[in-house]
């Protein structure tokens, strides 16, 4: 099956092994909020971690924080979310349904460049090109929709950059953009929507406090620079690292976990001396893609792309982009925030914002290297990257269709499955033996249903990457087999050097090394 087709089997594949349900489910669910299940919990805690691991661990210079949700309300009117964190929204007049201006006209540049890339390969298998070749690329980027694909990208981003409503929907007319539902091109006017969750805090009504679910991560980290510069005694350059949940009343929030109204962000905050920014900036983007290329996203489904609107606080911005099955999106942000943020709290809240910088004995607002990636977004990127669908042999000399989740070993839920034989003859027991070996290290699974070769399909779909198969032989020599997810080979290990082996091939050091 061709990439670009397998999102829906993915968002069904990911329901019936545990990985995602939608929220509230027995009540119709709610829309773009979704429950990580038993082994998407997992697989997002392993993600955080390796997060974690290579953002703080391996960094001297870089510290953790966890900022509260709730925060004063003057910090959204500081950062500027109370007044331009907005989204262009158009509403179809017959379906009532309404649709991010820009997201519409993004959706058609990815139906164009999706359209160019089945000619680029229909002509490359014609003349014998090697995909991605020089060849290729020069037919891709000149064909039709190539060069139409082009042209609109262009277009919208001189709309976004002029804050130009009208154009917006005068691209989304020209472009014969239809509703989905209806097929109705009646389209209302482009107008501007606050996407932040407004909530009350107090005793009363009548003396609540209007507050707001925090949009972002960054700002609980900027307002507490100062705790934490001085009491980890820090020296610039420094690093904040943070993960948690944000939220934002998307209007238009779809295509499963990538757009949803609560989501979770690992963001890394460096601050530095002012004027070093570009090369802080070329360096954190190459360290973060590097990092999702060490936990197996494909290199050539990673882009980066530059924006040509930066946000209000930025004076560079680049997304690191990866290939989903819907088109090319934005996982993760990279950006040189200047000064804004610590000004503009220093602004508002009249407090000293400042660093003394011992070296050059000068105090300064320093600037910020903001390094933004979406949890969520990366899970579903993982799933999307490891999920495929293929030709395995059988016991019996044929072969069948297996799918396969080649998550990374140190991402998958389970590092290993313990499989008895049969149920009796002591073989259960040995499997739990195993099991207390390997449990304190590792979260491993027990399985004793169903024939061997059923037991290592239910494994391979949700990425389990070892089955170690206690047999009758293991009682007489003392060892098991170990299969591999990947290449399906096996090979015989004593018992005793079980744990040793899985954790050899569990290493953290040839991710953060």
């Amino acid at each position: 099956m061709n990439y670009s087709e397998i999102f829906p089997k993915i968002i069904s594949h990911a329901k019936e092994y545990g990985f995602v349900f939608p929220s509230s489910e027995i009540y119709d669910g709610l829309g773009a909020v979704y429950d990580y299940g038993q082994l998407g919990v997992e697989l997002k805690r392993n993600i955080m971690t390796a997060w974690w691991k290579a953002m703080v661990q391996m960094n001297d210079n870089v510290v953790g924080l966890d900022s509260a949700i709730l925060m004063h309300p003057t910090i959204w009117k500081a950062s500027g979310h109370v007044d331009a964190f907005n989204d262009p929204l158009i509403d179809n007049k017959d379906s009532k349904r309404r649709y991010r201006a820009d997201q519409l006209i993004e959706d058609q540049i990815g139906k164009y460049e999706q359209k160019a890339q089945k000619d680029a390969d229909k002509k490359a298998e014609k003349e014998g090109w090697p995909i991605g070749g020089e060849e290729y690329t020069r037919f891709l980027a000149n064909s039709r929709n190539g060069v139409k694909a082009r042209e609109l990208h262009a277009r919208l981003e001189a709309a976004l950059k002029g804050d130009n409503l009208e154009e917006l929907r005068q691209i989304i007319i020209d472009e014969e953009i239809a509703d989905a539902d209806t097929g109705s091109r009646n389209w209302s006017d482009v107008r501007q929507f606050n996407l932040m969750f407004k909530a009350q805090m107090g005793a009363t009504a009548d003396g609540a406090m209007d507050i707001y679910l925090r949009p972002e991560t960054a700002q609980g980290i900027f307002v507490n620079f100062l705790n934490v510069q001085k009491t980890s005694r820090q020296k610039i350059p420094f690093g904040i690292a943070q993960i948690g949940k944000a939220f934002r009343n998307e209007i238009v929030a779809r295509q499963f976990i990538f757009r949803m109204r609560e989501f979770e962000q690992m963001e890394m905050q460096f601050f530095i001396k002012p004027g070093t920014q570009m090369e802080w900036f070329e360096q954190w983007k190459q360290r973060r893609r590097r990092w999702h290329e060490s936990l197996g996203l494909k290199a050539e489904r990673l882009h980066f792309h530059v924006h040509e609107k930066l946000a209000h606080y930025a004076d560079a911005a680049e997304d690191i982009q990866f290939e989903f099955p819907i088109g090319t999106k934005e996982m993760e942000g990279i950006h040189s925030r200047t000064d804004f943020d610590l000004s503009q709290h220093q602004q508002f809240s009249g407090k000293k914002i400042t660093y003394f910088d011992p070296e050059t004995q000068e105090s300064y607002v320093p600037y910020v290297i903001e390094t933004s990636v979406g949890l969520d977004r990366t899970f579903l990127a993982h799933l999307c990257n490891s999920y495929l669908e293929e030709e395995a042999p059988t016991a019996q000399g044929g072969s069948e269709l297996r799918t396969v989740l080649k998550l990374h070993p140190l991402l998958a839920p389970y590092k290993a499955a313990v499989l008895p034989l049969n149920k009796k003859d002591g073989l259960p027991e040995i499997a739990a033996e195993i099991i207390n070996s390997l449990k304190f290290d590792h979260l491993v699974t027990y399985d004793e249903k169903d024939t061997v070769g059923r037991r290592y399909r239910r494994q391979d779909a949700i990425g389990t990457p070892y089955c170690i198969t206690v047999d009758y032989d293991t009682k007489e020599d003392q060892a098991v087999t170990i299969r591999d997810r990947d290449t399906m080979e096996q090979v015989r290990v004593p018992i005793s050097e079980v744990p040793a082996y899985i954790g050899k091939k569990l290493s953290w050091k040839e991710v953060l090394g």
